[in-house]
């Protein structure tokens, strides 16, 4: 799902407290269980909560998605990290806690699919254990017609993602569009307008040109230069 944005999936949820959110959630599980020193995150994808919630228990993650697990990997070299689908896992051990955060549970389609994810879930807890589902969103929580942004202005990140939700009955979707912008990407982007025979156009004083220049790209001046 995300082979696309898995690199730049951290930069697009900055704004996430997970350290807040981890620690609501040790909260959440020593209320319920006092003691408990393990927890097995579902959907953990690039595993920035588990980094949070390592502090309090040793963790292990799963998720799907095998690039969200690679850029979990590297943050957590130390954590074992398994490939799988939440509606039929089978890890052979269990857990005092088991979590699925950021409304993953969304992403089941169906009732079936739902009831089996929470089965999976509950059958590897230990005895008292504790399952802490975030949901996801309610429908008094959803606004129609709605669009939303998420802007990030880093040195070598220039990123915009616009977003717009749908709602059909009792499901509702987002259609996410993403422009990105790095040194690589638009350095790629160059040597394939050169290799087609494309010139970049662009005013004569234009700040750009030095650097288009440098990529040895023909700057020719537009008509307003």
């Amino acid at each position: 799902m995300f082979s696309r944005s898995a690199r730049i999936y951290d930069a697009v949820y900055s704004w996430k407290d997970y350290a807040g959110e981890a620690a609501r959630v040790h909260e959440l599980v020593q209320a319920r269980k006092p003691g408990a020193a393990t927890l097995l995150d579902v959907a953990c994808g690039t595993g920035t909560h588990l980094a949070e919630l390592r502090r309090w228990y040793r963790c292990e993650g799963l998720d799907l998605d095998a690039d969200l697990l690679a850029v979990a990997r590297e943050r957590l070299p130390d954590v074992s990290l398994h490939e799988g689908d939440m509606r039929d896992f089978d890890l052979g051990r269990r857990f005092d806690a088991v979590t699925c955060l950021f409304s993953s549970i969304g992403y089941l389609m169906t009732a079936e699919a739902l009831e089996a994810a929470v089965a999976g879930m509950a059958r590897h807890l230990e005895p008292g254990g504790v399952l802490v589902v975030e949901p996801w969103l309610s429908p008094e929580g959803v606004r129609i017609p709605h669009v939303g942004a998420v802007f990030v202005d880093e040195p070598e990140l220039k990123l915009a993602r616009v977003n717009t939700i749908e709602v059909d009955g009792r499901t509702s979707s987002f259609d996410f569009h993403y422009l990105v912008g790095t040194p690589e990407l638009l350095a790629e982007r160059l040597r394939r307008y050169r290799e087609i025979g494309i010139d970049c156009v662009m005013t004569r004083f234009s700040p750009m040109r030095p650097g288009m220049e440098l990529f040895g790209s023909k700057v020719i001046p537009s008509l307003r230069g």
